[in-house]
């Protein structure tokens, strides 16, 4: 078989794979949107609790530290996601990889000093801060 007709092979199963995944996509959202109930009430639109009433309001505000502390997480586990490939493979990266995980480690040590310079780690309030210095001394 010529590369040509093998290409188009391999073209045409993953045309039908594709139309395959579109096909059961529709089937599924047709299917719940004609069996799903259409009855609306008050109860119908409160959040569920577990069997338990709902008490307050299910919309919370967040401080943006929170989401902060989020990105600062996958930032750095994704260096660790990195650095664990990199130590899978150094053997065969040798001493340029070794200098090149150095710099990439290096870069990201720099970008934590500053997020904890100008203060982005501290969870306390700036009141807060000053009174617990004023103790320390």
């Amino acid at each position: 078989m010529s590369d040509s007709a093998g290409l188009m092979a391999h073209n045409w199963g993953f045309a039908i794979f594709l139309l395959g995944v579109v096909g059961l996509c529709a089937f599924m959202l047709g299917l719940s949107s004609l069996l799903g109930s259409k009855a609306w009430g008050r109860a119908k639109n409160e959040p569920f609790e577990s069997g338990m009433l709902p008490t307050g309001s299910a919309r919370l505000r967040l401080s943006a530290k929170f989401y902060l502390v989020a990105m600062l997480f996958v930032i750095f586990d994704i260096e660790a996601l990195f650095l664990y490939a990199w130590s899978v493979s150094v053997r065969e990266s040798g001493w340029t990889g070794f200098v090149e995980a150095l710099v990439f480690i290096a870069i990201l040590l720099a970008g934590l000093v500053y997020l904890w310079r100008v203060g982005a780690l501290d969870w306390a309030p700036e009141g807060r801060r000053k009174r617990q210095a004023k103790l320390k001394q």
